[in-house]
């Protein structure tokens, strides 16, 4: 079955410990949702460069950096959307990128 990546862009993190707690709890619950098309829940991403043609880096992730990504299984992008429609990144205003993962 084909995989999928689900990029995350944007999105606010929680700064209580009781808004951290409430948001991982969504995100536990949308995976539990996904069952086994779960391959990898993947994780954030931290600070980011840019790697330009000419081998200079600058920071940052261009106009719209990724703060995280996972990796599932669907039988098609459309499917994959489908799965990527109840992700807890849209209530921080985030959103969510599908790309097939080719393998070679």
């Amino acid at each position: 079955m084909p995989k999928y990546v689900l990029a995350y862009h944007g999105g606010s993190r929680a700064e209580s410990p009781a808004e951290q707690a409430k948001v991982m709890d969504a995100w536990i619950a949308w995976f539990g949702t996904l069952g086994d098309a779960v391959v990898d829940g993947g994780n954030p991403t931290g600070a980011s460069k840019t790697v330009k043609p000419d081998g200079s880096a600058v920071d940052g992730g261009g106009a719209n950096p990724i703060t995280g990504y996972s990796l599932i299984s669907a039988t098609d992008l459309d499917a994959a959307v489908s799965l990527a429609k109840g992700c807890p990144i849209f209530a921080s205003g985030g959103t969510v990128e599908v790309a097939e993962a080719i393998d070679m």
